[in-house]
């Protein structure tokens, strides 16, 4: 005895199928903009954590970390001077950006309410503002680093794109003013809140 046909009902032939199926983000990049509001931007005048920089002797640990890093890495056995250049260049760069534009709220010490979670160092100094005189020597250094490396590198093709890259990439790109605020999410999730509930068939019944 073959089982009885079961109708269902004529609502699921009316559901949309690409609702059925799990979407795709419309892109892998994503670029957010960290938002504020005015109690938090009252509050974030208040940070002592990115005020250092300002302090006398604070601009001169940059060209004195540099220095220190090239001795020791020119006492490494087999390095010569355009590979010892390059790598205190990257490290510089790489160290640098985790420091200043990868690294957000405040890691030591504590924070008002919390307004500093979402904002890395690079937008807490001088309360976000740009151009001043800090951020314009920390914008200097890596430029001027790199044109060390390209000389004592005697210009090599390889060593020159590499060291380029990572300046235009980590260096001078985190720091424009265009990108004040803004964070680049790979591989973004798409937000299925709004989508309906697909409606499934309905539990069939047992027959004698």
């Amino acid at each position: 005895m073959s089982p009885p046909n079961i109708k269902l009902p004529d609502t699921l032939h009316s559901i949309n199928p690409q609702i059925m199926r799990r979407g795709r983000s419309a892109s892998i990049v994503k670029v957010e903009e960290v938002g504020e509001n005015a109690n938090e931007e009252l509050d974030q005048t208040a940070s002592l954590n990115s005020e250092w920089v300002n302090y006398k002797g604070a601009w001169l640990i940059h060209p004195v970390l540099m220095l220190m890093g090239k001795v020791f890495i020119d006492t490494v056995p087999g390095v010569n001077q355009e590979l010892s250049w390059t790598i205190v260049n990257l490290c510089y760069l790489t160290f640098s950006y985790i420091m200043f534009h990868y690294v957000t709220g405040i890691p030591f010490g504590t924070e008002i309410n919390g307004v500093y979670d979402d904002l890395t160092m690079w937008e807490q100094i001088d309360s976000g503002a740009q151009y001043t005189p800090a951020k314009k020597w920390l914008f200097c250094m890596p430029i001027g680093l790199f044109l060390l490396s390209t000389h004592f590198t005697r210009y090599d093709p390889i060593l020159f794109g590499i060291n380029f890259t990572a300046l235009v990439v980590l260096g001078v790109l985190p720091k424009l003013p265009q990108l004040h605020r803004q964070r680049i999410r790979l591989m973004p999730e798409e937000d299925f809140s709004s989508a309906p509930t697909p409606i499934g068939p309905p539990t069939p019944k047992a027959y004698d």
